[in-house]
């Protein structure tokens, strides 16, 4: 992009400048360490020039807005044709509770719901298990069959409202109630829009939930994307997801590279059921994390554009450009929010939201500052809320598209960032997986492969924190004596009790006969081949509750749940 001429008179430029300027200041009075990096422990240098985006090409590798190869973003205007999506999560007690929250949001201006579920919704079971004892709504929403989606949803407009879905293992019994819930109003299921997060590879890497074994759990994963691509075209079937790879401490490149290693091999066991690339593709969304050092997140989120845009083209040989185009969420870094000084965490979300908005995200969840105590307070919602509007309407950083483009620094930096998330993927692609990316996660995930370069580099990191080489403020710098606690939310037991009054008059009023003939339909797709998803839609129709559905394919694809506690 440079001339030879001009790039070798900026190099002498530079050297004269280390030697007459800067020599004699680090000499009077150094730096404050002899090393700076990112959060990932990426070295940044001092100062960069056109030098060292010397072999910048800029069509190949930075084009236009709405162009290949999307680097500066998915579509031509960005959001000064429309702002991202503002999504908080909300989930907790019973549907009731949770739709009120939903409410809430709306009124104060978030334009799409994010829905999170406790955690005997998302392993599959029934909140009159046994093993749900304890834990029924206590960090989400509790479901059990589709009457709780109709309350979660009494009042909202399903034609008008993105919604997105945090749930994997249990993601089709719970996309198939979304659906049947849109069959019984009427809502055409065309008109659906929202995302199913649905990606049980980064349950096998990082999050750790999961009922069947990876390979029965890819079928599933499958099964929803053909059949979201032709009955909820406007609806994601699946949000593969780096958000928790980074969650469980891994680094911004080891997030980008397993998380897009992911993508490609649900993309290659699509091609494999016979899909059209051209067709499910443009179905695929991602969902990434947006940590504290801003500069390397906003290269992170330009270079997955890259990546993904170009390995789409040419290994998998897609000619649409929706097919192409990485459409991703972002959620602030849970894992950075601190229990100490709590307030600090605002401006902590308020970095990671900016570095989201500025590397072009779709949506947005910004974290609650007291997310790190208990599930957040609605004054600790409307927060992070107000945080997202403030950067849309007052900032200036949704009023120019890709602003840091051509930023010596973030070029680098997204250079750097697409060279080592390539190594990896080609890594998993050729040497895990013998040519195939779908062949080299399975491998990967069977051997600990994604699992143990994770946990070096969380490692590392935490001994750069204890060693005060990481600073984290109030924690081992800045700490202050405390007294004050916030307010939070508590989930009251009685919620237990009420949800499992609920699901016992459901099963006392449903036809038994019909949910059993709803089951053996399951039963039947699942050993016969079939799409299980027409099955599913029918069996939470007839009330066939989450854990009677869940526990067919535990029958027939035999339980990966007691693997869990040796995870």
């Amino acid at each position: 992009m440079y001339d030879e001429a001009d790039l070798a008179a900026i190099r002498e430029a530079k050297a004269d400048w280390g030697a007459e300027t800067l020599d004699p200041v680090l000499d009077a009075y150094g730096e404050r360490a002899e090393r700076f990096a990112t959060v990932s422990n990426r070295a940044v240098d001092r100062l960069y020039t056109p030098a060292d985006v010397a072999d910048l090409d800029y069509e190949r590798d930075l084009g236009f807005p709405g162009e290949e190869p999307y680097t500066r973003g998915v579509y031509p205007t960005m959001y000064r044709g429309r702002q991202w999506t503002m999504r908080q999560f909300a989930g907790f007690g019973t549907a009731r509770e949770t739709n009120e929250r939903f409410q809430y949001l709306i009124d104060e201006g978030q334009t799409g719901l994010s829905t999170a579920f406790d955690m005997p919704t998302l392993m599959g079971i029934d909140s009159d298990d046994r093993m749900a004892e304890g834990e029924v709504g206590k960090e989400g929403v509790a479901v059990d069959t589709l009457r709780d989606v109709e309350i979660l949803f009494d009042g909202i407009d399903l034609a008008e409202i993105s919604t997105s879905f945090t749930i994997n293992p249990s993601a089709p019994v719970i996309y198939a109630m979304y659906v049947a819930l849109a069959d019984r109003r009427g809502v055409d299921r065309t008109e659906l829009r929202g995302t199913l997060q649905n990606d049980m590879f980064k349950e096998f890497i990082a999050q750790k939930e999961w009922v069947v074994p990876p390979e029965p759990s890819l079928r599933l994963v499958t099964d929803v994307i053909e059949f979201a691509t032709e009955e909820t075209p406007s609806f994601k079937p699946v949000s593969v997801s780096g958000y928790h790879i980074r969650e469980a401490g891994s680094t911004a490149t080891q997030e980008l590279a397993f998380t897009l290693a992911d993508g490609f091999a649900y993309v290659e066991d699509c091609l494999d059921r016979g899909l059209d690339v051209d067709t499910f593709a443009p179905q695929l969304s991602f969902f990434f994390n947006a940590h504290n050092s801003i500069f390397e997140e906003v290269a992170k989120f330009r270079a997955a554009r890259r990546i993904y845009a170009r390995v789409m083209d040419e290994w998998y040989d897609a000619s649409e450009p929706a097919a192409k185009q990485l459409k991703f969420h972002t959620q602030t870094a849970g894992q950075s929010l601190t229990a100490q000084q709590p307030l600090n965490n605002v401006v902590r979300v308020t970095i990671q939201a900016l570095a989201g908005v500025l590397g072009g995200t779709q949506s947005l969840h910004t974290n609650s500052f007291d997310e790190a105590l208990a599930l957040p307070s609605e004054k600790a919602v409307r927060v992070a809320l107000r945080t997202q509007q403030i950067i849309a309407e007052e900032s200036g950083a949704a009023d120019i598209v890709d602003p840091l483009g051509g930023s010596f620094a973030v070029e680098t930096l997204t250079d750097e960032i697409e060279a080592d998330a390539m190594a990896y993927i080609e890594h998993v692609r050729d040497e895990l997986g013998d040519g195939s990316m779908r062949a080299g996660v399975l491998a990967g995930i069977e051997d600990g492969y994604f699992q143990r370069e994770i946990q070096d580099a969380a490692y590392e990191y935490q001994e750069r924190v204890e060693d005060g080489e990481e600073t984290v403020v109030g924690v081992n710098a800045y700490a202050v004596e405390e007294e004050t606690e916030p307010d939070l939310l508590q989930v009251e037991d009685r919620v237990q009790e009420q949800q499992r009054e609920r699901l016992a008059d459901v099963r006392a009023e449903r036809d038994d006969e019909a949910v059993t003939a709803a089951l053996a339909g399951v039963r039947e797709a699942a050993v016969g081949g079939e799409n299980v998803m027409p099955a599913i839609v029918e069996a939470v129709k007839v009330e066939a509750t989450m854990g009677e559905i869940m526990g067919v394919f535990e029958d027939e694809y035999g339980s990966y749940r007691e693997t869990i506690g040796a995870a």
